[in-house]
């Protein structure tokens, strides 16, 4: 099916404004035409799925009732926001999602009036909405003033200590907000911990549903004569069901469980509170992640994140693969060495499938923790197993380990904690964009005394990388590998592990030499080949290590070469920086070496598919070209080719 669907109610709507005067039935027309065009668009461009298509009649109350963009909603993680992105304006261009040039998929300032707050991660958005509410009541004038502030939270992000922060900061300063507990009990992985249970219990019972939905709302905001009565119901319900909620005792008013698909139920509720909230208001809205599409809410993970895919039968459209990818080479090397060492166990925030813990998990539960999204605590935690005298593997994508630096530092690095940490999603990562970009962990790993930080340029170097971490208990390591499929070298079955330290050569030649740092060895090699064919045969070694540097090896290419070139998958700061400091410490540019570093740009990357982005980038193999080319004095690279 490729035709787009039959949409007469959203043909109507071509910013918010338009859905003012719609009845309540025609929002929930409405409703159904955006879930359709979210899975009409989605299955041209992939993205993710399920969020969105749990949030629409929310969505479309939301913008009913409110006066957006003067009121602004900020979406948690924003993984959600298609259906948001379909109504306010951005209908025309929504099958250009994560494409290049196209729109983002996630809210994003610049994109929009109506995306107030930037997101990707999770949990910021109750103290972006604070910071909002804040701004509005110090006369705070954007252009399109400032209205309610509403944070839209999933379950899995309340998980992390961010929202409470915030949460208690808004509960003290009392000001006039709104968060929305959108709770589908799921994020990307189901959710765990006991606020899951928690929000569980609040409502089990469906005797009580009804009544705890009036009972334990803000009783503030009904007409006075029902005050009294709702206190008596609330006060009786707590004795019978949960001893009250944690919300209230954190400063907010607390309205709910209502059902977030019954667009009669949202609309009343969102009306009493725009009419009559005065301090933080908290509304607890039961949703369904992937509701209204059979392969979404079959799906394991509901549709979380899915390629192209047909709409009648939900199958995705993936490329073959020529080679297994770096992420399930890193479980299988795991899994090896956990069958032969019960002291290795692995820690994960959120993301069990996304790093490749989720095979560990199930074959090893008592060693395999899935700690919500948490990555502060993912350190800290993987830090007391080391100390405890486990072998952790803490697993997190590039850009999520950023949220826990401070752990990394102070909890792991300061005690030289033996914690391995396996970096996902190095580099560039495509459709998710900056956001999700694997850039500085090089630079941000690299300058903490006493951690080792390794780069596999494929996948036997990642599996001998994974044992070297196993074995190594002098202090923290890491290694890092990048997403996608891998070149398709033969995979050692009996790895051995890397000397600390210690580089390799790749191809002895003579002028240039090209240090690489990970996976644009291929790109390195490629480079080469064209320059070969000119009668220049640079000289090719991959490094391993940032840290500890291969001295011994790099000196000798400075000394054997009139030109040394790096190349790396990270931002400035990272290993082109520290080979830099070695060279300058060693008095080397003192004897005229050519150096060069081929770095990330210092700017954040847009969306694309990969190979564009690191052309951006300058980081492909003819940009590599020409910079042999450059270094060595030939500036036209079409007069050489010629």
């Amino acid at each position: 099916m490729t035709d787009r669907p039959h949409t007469p109610t959203l043909d109507r709507v071509v910013t918010p404004t338009d859905m003012k005067s719609m009845s309540a039935a025609e929002l929930c027309r409405l409703a159904d035409e955006v879930r359709q065009e979210t899975i009409s668009a989605v299955s041209v461009t992939g993205g993710h799925l399920g969020a969105g298509l749990g949030v629409v009649e929310l969505t479309v109350a939301l913008h009913a009732v409110f006066d957006t963009p003067k009121d602004r909603i900020i979406w948690d993680v924003s993984h959600q926001c298609y259906p948001h992105k379909i109504l306010t304006g951005r209908r025309d261009r929504i099958r250009t999602l994560r494409q290049r040039d196209g729109l983002s998929g996630f809210t994003k300032r610049s994109e929009s009036p109506y995306d107030p707050f930037g997101a990707a991660h999770s949990s910021t958005s109750i103290s972006a909405a604070l910071g909002f509410a804040v701004a509005r009541d110090l006369g705070g004038a954007p252009e399109h003033g400032l209205g309610d502030a509403i944070a839209v939270i999933g379950d899995g992000s309340m998980s992390a200590g961010m929202a409470y922060e915030a949460m208690n900061n808004a509960g003290h300063l009392k000001k006039r907000m709104i968060v929305i507990l959108n709770d589908n009990e799921m994020s990307i992985a189901p959710p765990v911990g006991a606020m899951s249970s928690y929000l569980s219990r609040l409502y089990a019972g469906a005797p009580f549903q009804e009544l705890k939905a009036a009972a334990k709302g803000a009783v503030s905001l009904l007409p006075e004569p029902f005050q009294l009565g709702a206190k008596r119901a609330k006060e009786m319900l707590k004795g019978m069901t949960v001893g009250g909620t944690l919300f209230e005792e954190l400063g907010f008013s607390y309205l709910g469980p209502i059902d977030g698909h019954d667009m009669e139920q949202l609309l009343g509720v969102l009306r009493t509170v725009k009419d009559r909230a005065t301090g933080p208001i908290l509304i607890h809205a039961i949703t369904k992640k992937g509701k209204g599409y059979a392969p979404a809410e079959a799906a394991s993970d509901k549709g979380h994140g899915v390629s192209k895919f047909d709409m009648v039968t939900g199958e995705q459209k993936k490329a073959p693969s020529n080679a297994p990818s770096y992420t399930s080479v890193f479980s299988k090397a795991l899994l090896d060495l956990a069958a032969k060492d019960d002291k290795i166990c692995a820690v994960t925030a959120a993301m069990p499938d996304g790093t490749g813990l989720k095979q560990f998990m199930d074959r090893y539960a008592s060693r395999c923790f899935d700690v919500g999204i948490a990555e502060q605590h993912a350190v800290t935690f993987s830090a007391g197993l080391a100390a405890g005298g486990m072998r952790p593997f803490c697993a997190l994508y590039s850009t999520f380990l950023q949220r826990g630096y401070d752990q990394v530092v102070h909890d792991v690095a300061i005690q030289r904690l033996p914690v391995r940490f396996a970096i996902d999603r190095a580099g560039l990562v495509g459709a998710d964009g900056a956001t999700h970009a694997g850039a500085f962990d090089v630079g941000f790993l690299s300058n903490l005394p006493g951690f080792v930080v390794m780069a596999a340029a494929d996948e036997a170097e990642l599996t001998r990388m994974v044992v070297t971490a196993a074995q190594h208990d002098e202090g923290p390591i890491a290694f890092r590998f990048p997403r996608g499929e891998g070149v398709g070298v033969e995979i050692p079955e009996d790895a051995k592990p890397i000397e600390i330290g210690k580089g390799r050569m790749i191809r002895e030649g003579k002028g240039v030499a090209i240090l690489s740092f990970g996976t644009r060895l291929q790109e390195v090699e490629a480079a080469c080949e064209a320059l070969a064919a000119r009668g220049i045969t640079p000289t090719i070694a991959d490094a391993r290590f940032a840290k500890p540097l291969d001295r011994e090896m790099i000196l000798k290419l400075a000394a054997d070469h009139e030109a040394l070139i790096t190349v790396e998958e990270g931002a400035i700061g990272g290993f082109g920086s520290h080979v830099a400091q070695l060279l300058a410490d060693e008095g080397v540019f003192d004897h005229g070496l050519k150096y060069r570093s081929m770095v990330l740009p210092d700017t954040f990357i847009d969306q694309a598919g990969p190979r564009d982005m690191y052309s951006v980038a300058g980081l492909n193999s003819e940009h590599i070209e020409a910079k042999v080319l450059d270094v060595l004095g030939i500036a036209d690279l079409g007069a050489a080719r010629a």
